[in-house]
């Protein structure tokens, strides 16, 4: 197993040729959720308008890029938003802080979006060093706090499960169950509050089909591999849809040093 003593975390502001490199780098995402629409929709936006928040992690060695992550400000003590965190997490976030730019709105708090490690280099202490990495520079740019609508990496395996419950479920130590929001959790962040409509994923009965291997020919819930809850299977109707829950976790950062 590669170490990760000489991985160097940068934006893609200071290294715009690794752009490719990003879009290029295998994730762990399964087929499905790369599917919602407003990812396809805000993805290269971010990658082109907000390069300060994207961030690549590359191998000292190979100068691959072996992680990455994306992050957005916003405005979320706007008036109508009021420091409020939204039940429908990860996708409103993203048209808040579309909205924003557009209307040259004051941004008061970041987001995290997404933190993916190459499978290949995963179990090394990446995730959590590209945290830090996204926690440090909201810092230095002056935000008070950081938030993140978090994708509980242990869910897929009891997505029959109330994230309600999961979500706040403990260990004997007290920190969280799940093993990404512990990371979360040890880097400073306080759970917050659940996001029940996080992200919404619908598609033709073929294109589940396609996206799965399973057969979605029975009305119902319907478990796929990777998903933190079943999706809802509609035959009569020619669709399925499903609605991913996160957890949103605040994490307030200290003063900028001088």
């Amino acid at each position: 197993m590669n170490g990760t003593t000489d991985i160097r975390i940068t934006t893609l502001a200071e290294r715009p040729e690794l752009v490719d490199a990003l879009w290029g780098m295998k994730d762990s995402w399964p087929e499905f959720a790369t599917q919602d629409q407003i990812a396809w929709l805000l993805y290269p936006w971010m990658v082109a308008e907000l390069p300060d928040y994207v961030f690549v992690a590359t191998d000292g060695a190979t100068g691959e890029v072996v992680a990455k992550a994306f992050s957005v400000p916003f405005a979320l003590h706007a008036p109508g938003r009021d420091g409020r965190l939204p039940a429908q997490g990860w996708d409103r976030v993203l048209l808040w802080a579309s909205s924003d730019l557009r209307r040259a709105a004051q941004p008061d708090t970041v987001s995290a979006i997404e933190i993916s490690i190459r499978p290949d280099r995963q179990r090394e202490g990446l995730s959590g060093r590209m945290l830090a990495a996204m926690r440090e520079t909201a810092r230095a740019r002056g935000f008070a706090e950081m938030v993140a609508p978090v994708r509980p990496s242990g869910k897929p395996a009891e997505p029959e499960a109330s994230i309600h419950e999961y979500a706040y479920r403990t260990r004997e130590d007290g920190l969280p169950h799940d093993p990404w929001l512990r990371v979360h959790v040890r880097a400073g962040g306080v759970i917050d509050s659940v996001a029940p409509l996080s992200m919404t994923i619908t598609g033709s009965l073929a294109q589940w089909r396609e996206w799965t291997g399973l057969p979605f020919d029975t009305a119902g819930p319907v478990r796929v591999p990777g998903a933190l809850s079943p999706v809802r299977c509609e035959p009569e109707q020619g669709y399925a849809v499903y609605v991913e829950p996160n957890v949103w976790v605040r994490h307030p950062l200290g003063p900028v040093a001088v």
